[in-house]
């Protein structure tokens, strides 16, 4: 039986990419604890299509 927690998995995509026309997206999966950090998660990740490092949004 799956545990119940308050843990969920987020998918977080580059903001930059959209913008610079490249084909392709930047995204990583990770787990947040909702009850601690109920608002959305940015990080700053790296875009291997940009080769650089980006801010990462959490997508719904």
């Amino acid at each position: 039986m799956a545990k119940k927690g308050s843990r969920v998995q987020v998918i977080l995509e580059c903001t930059e990419h959209k913008a610079s026309g490249k084909p392709g997206t930047s995204r990583y999966i990770t787990v947040k604890n909702k009850k601690n950090s109920p608002e959305r998660m940015e990080l700053k990740k790296f875009n291997p299509i940009l080769k650089k490092v980006t801010v990462h949004k959490e997508i719904k």
